[in-house]
């Protein structure tokens, strides 16, 4: 069966929401399920807009600059200051309830104005609590800090929930950095194994009522439209979905997976035929490119031949490997038109 359906992953090289939404429904009419609101402003670069927010965090200063990233000015830390226990941080607002908020707003009149078909709902994206832990706190003070920002990383979305009807809303957890530590990228506290990272996904998961769509992103990067380590296969991914799905309490509805714009070998996608997670959870997998310059003819239709091999009949959609926000704006309507003629290809 071909793709049949689109997922975005967030973020959109747009100006502001009103246009992200506007040029999606426009370019990408048919198999849109939920639209983001392009995550624009100070989200763009992710959990940069985090950083901020442990800057301002009263018990936390600055550190040396992660060692991994020497030379690149891209990747300041933070610590515990001196004689500062872990329960006496007060973190502020994170933000991302009322910027989420303020999309929702836009997402409604647009929807009001018939812009926005009915049935399509609102996504609003959050990078697990562990990405912004792992990436900008120094690993002695990681599992310190990381059950007080959990807490309020979930306050936002509690806020976000009250203020949103729930019959519009789906939410989707960016599983990076949990790829990268489990992968070898990043260096990982000893409590960063496998099983403790699918407990926090599950805590995540569960964590959105039953009644609202939650899905996971699982990412190997975007820095420079490169990995942090190219992925072998979707062993990896396959895993922690057949993982989390079997964890939580709740159902998974979907999850988006990374494929290479270059690996149309079966070797990658063979570990599909261990995917073990229920017929309704949505599939999609990255066919589409951000720039189709860069991918040889016929490497979508091959991905695509091997995914279905795998997975059957069961409907399933196309993505790209992360969000659009590092896409040259000049770019992006045309990428959005490549969501809308791939599928149109795939199903010719």
């Amino acid at each position: 069966m071909p793709p049949s359906r689109v997922h975005f992953n967030g973020s959109v090289n747009l100006a502001d929401t009103e246009t992200v939404m506007r040029e999606i429904v426009e370019r990408v009419p048919v198999g849109v399920q939920r639209i983001p609101d392009g995550e624009t402003g100070d989200r763009q670069n992710w959990i940069v807009f985090q950083l901020e927010k442990f800057w301002q965090t009263p018990g936390l200063e600055q550190a040396a600059a992660d060692p991994r990233w020497e030379g690149s000015g891209q990747m300041p830390r933070v610590r515990l200051a001196d004689g500062v226990e872990p329960d006496a941080v007060d973190w502020p607002s994170l933000g991302y309830a009322d910027v989420y908020r303020e999309s929702y707003a836009t997402f409604d009149r647009l929807r009001d104005e018939g812009v926005i078909p009915a049935g399509v709902r609102f996504q609003a994206q959050f990078p697990t609590p562990l990405a912004s832990i792992n990436v900008w706190v120094v690993p002695e003070d990681q599992d310190r800090l990381e059950p007080s920002y959990e807490a309020a990383l979930f306050g936002e979305l509690d806020r976000l929930l009250d203020a949103v009807p729930q019959h519009d809303l789906a939410i989707q957890w960016d599983v990076a950095a949990e790829v990268a530590i489990l992968e070898g990228g990043v260096e990982r506290t000893a409590s960063q194994g496998f099983d403790a990272i699918v407990e926090r996904l599950v805590r995540c998961v569960q964590r959105v009522p039953p009644e609202v769509p939650v899905g996971l992103h699982l990412c190997y990067g975007d820095y420079q439209h490169r990995h942090f380590m190219p992925p072998a296969s979707l062993e990896l991914q396959v895993r922690l979905a057949n993982a989390v799905t079997a964890g939580a309490s709740r159902s998974v509805d979907w999850l988006a997976f990374t494929v290479p714009q270059d690996r149309d070998d079966a070797s990658y996608f063979e570990p599909l035929a261990q995917l073990d997670v229920p017929s309704a959870t949505e599939l999609y997998f990255a066919l589409v490119p951000y720039h189709p310059d860069d991918q040889p003819a016929g490497v979508p239709e091959a991905q695509a031949q091997l995914v279905e091999r795998h997975i059957g009949e069961r409907e399933w959609g196309i993505c790209t490997e992360c969000g659009m926000g590092r896409v040259d704006r000049a770019d992006v309507p045309n990428l959005l038109d490549l969501h809308r003629e791939l599928l149109a290809t795939l199903a010719a």
